[in-house]
């Protein structure tokens, strides 16, 4: 399994033009952060999950060619910003792309993109295979994906593990039957927006405690605002088997 993190950025605490915070004047291109997305690569299948609006130049920078699915975790823009620029797979591959996605999610793409379901659409809009799911595993091209649901304060979001890989973001609280499915993952990527308490999000110590629940053997944070602090110095803080992941990041190990 070959696991890139093409972001792990967010939208929350952006900081403003002009910032002088440690953070915006840092020279260490891991403090460089695009908006959180993953690209998941096993046997011949290739998944990415979300597409916010850092996606084109995501796969520009990362030299991805084909995607057989694109996986949502939940509707916010700063996940689906970029779903436009599926059009350039379209053309590459000769097909519809195929995307897994809550029925609620569905709903918000009708509004957000109705040209894409206009009943004639526009010639060279994107093209794409919607595929309605819940809480129970699906099968995507014969691997099995078990969909993780947690909370993003009231809105229920939704995770991902692929075999021993296990990855949530945008989550302040999970249940313990979810935390279950997670618990046996060679790897956990976990959301960690910043040191201090968020409605919505998982702080990097409340990060930290879920993470020594689920027993990973390597867990990474993502979905880091500039407000979480300098890379190397939070990374040397850590525990054990904890990290910060950075956009560029490449994980790979047998299946």
């Amino acid at each position: 399994m070959r696991i890139e993190f093409l972001g792990t950025g967010t939208s929350q605490g952006v900081p403003p033009i002009g910032c002088h915070s440690e953070v915006c004047r840092s020279e260490d291109p891991r403090d460089k952060r695009l908006r959180t997305s993953v690209h998941i690569h096993t046997g011949e299948l290739s998944l990415v999950i979300d597409s916010g609006p850092d996606f084109r130049y995501q796969m520009l920078r990362s030299g991805i060619e084909r995607i057989d699915g694109l996986l949502f975790t939940h509707e916010h823009r700063d996940h689906t910003a970029g779903l436009d620029d599926i059009r350039a797979f379209n053309y590459m591959q000769g097909d519809a792309i195929d995307a897994y996605l809550h029925p609620r999610v569905l709903q918000k793409f009708h509004l957000h993109y109705d040209y894409i379901f206009d009943p004639n659409p526009y010639p060279g809009i994107p093209i794409i295979r919607w595929h309605e799911i819940g809480l129970e595993p699906f099968d995507l091209k014969g691997q099995r994906i078990v969909p993780i649901e947690v909370m993003h304060y009231r809105l229920p979001v939704l995770g991902f593990r692929v075999n021993d890989f296990s990855y949530v973001t945008d989550a302040n609280y999970i249940h313990e039957r979810e935390l279950e499915k997670l618990k046996g993952s060679k790897v956990l990527v976990l959301n960690a927006l910043r040191r201090e308490s968020h409605i919505s999000h998982f702080s990097l110590d409340e990060a930290v405690e879920v993470a020594k629940l689920v027993g990973a053997e390597q867990t990474f944070f993502t979905h880091m605002s500039h407000q979480i602090g300098l890379h190397a110095e939070l990374n040397a803080s850590l525990p054990a088997g904890m990290a910060l992941a950075h956009d560029g990041l490449v994980l790979e190990w047998n299946d």
